[in-house]
This record gives C-alpha cells, sequence and structure tokens, in this order.
C-alpha cells in the first residue's frame, strides 16, 4: 500500500479526475470550495507538465496537492518514488485507494499536512498544480532547500508566473522577479486557460520551469531581499528618491525613515557614526552611478554590484529593514 505520514492542513487548488458535474468527482467526493480546489480536466495539460519535467527512471518526485491524482498517476508511471503533499483527508484517501489499485502503488509516499510548515525531504523534481496562496513562499522555500533539486515544473496563476520570469524593463518586474532569479534559471513554458479546471478559477494560469543555480551565489539573502525592499517601495521612482524615503509611506519600517534605519545598522555594526550619514549614502549612490537609476531597470547583476558597494562602506541591511 502506499505509505501515508500526516501533517496539519492548508488551502490547495488541487488536480483531480475529470468528467463530473461542476463540483463532484466521480467517485462522488465533494470538492472543498474553502480550499480552493478545482478539477483539471484537460489530459493533455498534465502530459505537456509530465513532459516539461524530463523525469528519470531513478528521480525522487516532489508533488504538492495531488488531489486525486491524475497528475500523480502519470509520475508515478515515470519517476522511482513521488512525495505528494496533500491537505484535505479526504481527497488523500481517495488518491490512496486509486494508487493501491496499480503496479506503481510502493511508489507513493503521501503526506497529509501544510508542506510551507513540514521540512521537505531530498528530491531530485518538482511536479505540482500549485496552491496559489502559498506560491511565494514555496518557491524560495524549495530554492533554499538542501541538496539542490534538479529542476521544477509549476503551475502558478498567470500574474504570479509573469512577475516571476519578468526582465528589466518588463512591467511586471519586480522584488519576487530578482529574489527569484538571483537563485534561478526561470522560463515560462505554457499557459493554462482556466477553462481547463472545473469548475473554472477566476484567473488563468501558467506553467514556469524553475532550474536552481549551481552553485548558489555567495550572498546573504535576508540583506540582498532588505535592499531590494528599499528599491522597489516605488520601482519607478529614482534610487536616490527611494534612499530619501520619508516614515510615514514605509509602513515596513515602523515608523522610521530609510535613512534612519540604516544609520542605526551602521553605528550597531560598526561601532561608530557618521557626521552626515545621509549625504554619505547619496553620496555612494552618485559616485557608483546608481542615484539616478529606477529599479524597474535593474538586472539582478546591477543589484549584487549595488549590495556590495554598501557593504563596502559598512551599510547593511539586516535587521529592521
Amino acid at each position: 500500500m502506499p505509505k501515508v505520514a500526516r501533517q496539519k492542513a492548508a488551502k490547495h487548488h488541487t488536480t483531480a479526475a475529470s468528467g463530473p458535474a461542476s463540483q463532484y468527482r466521480r467517485t462522488g467526493v465533494l470538492f472543498n470550495k474553502d480550499f480552493g480546489q478545482h478539477i483539471l480536466k484537460n489530459p493533455l495539460v498534465v502530459t505537456g507538465i509530465i513532459e516539461k519535467a524530463n523525469i528519470r527512471s531513478s528521480d525522487v518526485v516532489l508533488e504538492i496537492g495531488p488531489g486525486t491524482g491524475n497528475l500523480t498517476m502519470k509520475l508515478l508511471e515515470k519517476a522511482g518514488k513521488v512525495i505528494a503533499y496533500e491537505i484535505d483527508s479526504r481527497l488523500a484517501d481517495e488518491l490512496v485507494k486509486r494508487a493501491g489499485k496499480t503496479m506503481f502503488k510502493s511508489k507513493l509516499h503521501l503526506v497529509l499536512g501544510d508542506v510551507i510548515k513540514t521540512p521537505l525531504p531530498a528530491f531530485d523534481v518538482c511536479v505540482a498544480n500549485m496552491p496559489y496562496q502559498i506560491s511565494s513562499p514555496f518557491v524560495f522555500k524549495i530554492l533554499k532547500h538542501r541538496p539542490l533539486f534538479r529542476c521544477a515544473v509549476l503551475m502558478f496563476q498567470r500574474e504570479f508566473a509573469l512577475r516571476l520570469v519578468a526582465q528589466p524593463g518588463d512591467d511586471m518586474y519586480c522584488r519576487l522577479s530578482v529574489n527569484a532569479q538571483l537563485l534561478a534559471d526561470i522560463e515560462h513554458v505554457m499557459k493554462v486557460s482556466k477553462n481547463n479546471f472545473r469548475p473554472p478559477p477566476k484567473v488563468e494560469s501558467s506553467v514556469v520551469r524553475i532550474k536552481p543555480r549551481s552553485p548558489a551565489p555567495d550572498v546573504d539573502l535576508d540583506e540582498f531581499d532588505g535592499l531590494l525592499r528599499i528599491a522597489f517601495e516605488r520601482k519607478n521612482r529614482i534610487l536616490q528618491a527611494a534612499f530619501k524615503k520619508k516614515a510615514e509611506v514605509l509602513t515596513y519600517l515602523r515608523g522610521q525613515g530609510v535613512i534612519a534605519v540604516l544609520e542605526k545598522n551602521y553605528v550597531r555594526m560598526s561601532g561608530k557614526s557618521h557626521e552626515n550619514f545621509k549625504e554619505f549614502v547619496v553620496k555612494l549612490l552618485v559616485d557608483n552611478d546608481y542615484a539616478s537609476k529606477r529599479p524597474q531597470q535593474l538586472a539582478v547583476t546591477d543589484f549584487l554590484r549595488l549590495l556590495a558597494v554598501f557593504n563596502d562602506a559598512g551599510i547593511h541591511f539586516r535587521g529592521s529593514i
């Protein structure tokens, strides 16, 4: 029989069997609207996702939100082992029954619970029709996971997917784009219409392929994100203006302006103060040709260089940023 491990639960969007009336599977299981469950009814989409993952017979595959198992069954045919995280115990039971009737049942390890709150095992490939509400935390959870996986083929809400792959100058280019592309090569591989689901969700979907960079970049990720938070607070404004932001428009700084927070970090980490810290920061931007640049136009390498400029001057973005 397939192995089942039990954890705690969270909402998700699921892949399930096709053919029933709008809210039911053929087995009569009612899909839970509170979990945002929609049936992926197009087998061509399932096949396309599997093909994009290039799964090997020895691979351990991680799947999120298997539902009743349309995608899972295909994964079991290709992979050496499938570790599937499911939040809904009713669907988990259906998946166990379905897999149990096949010759691949010993390959399935089912975890009942919240994948965000659970330590992940080692895996080679991740394939999932992602729960939209955990898209961002899951992406960074797997990108920070060790050992590194080979690739992930994930379905997201279209807007989120386009932000992941956006390039400098694109309207969708943002803090998420930079943070994700720092850690991985990401490409858009497939559009999926909402008509491929029953009942159809309110938004269109897209599939992306994520390949982590190896070796991983040698940078403090929290500090890098601290810099991006300041830069992208208003992505169309020049960086000099971003660093002069007043406290009232930066709620995440808890009532402090950017310069004030950076100065506190500077004093705390260097043990010394600066006569005019604001001019000190602006001069660094001007001297390194960043003052008039807009974050929406800067590539990942530009932000890495800017972080190095600040760090070399004793300015850091950890702590209160």
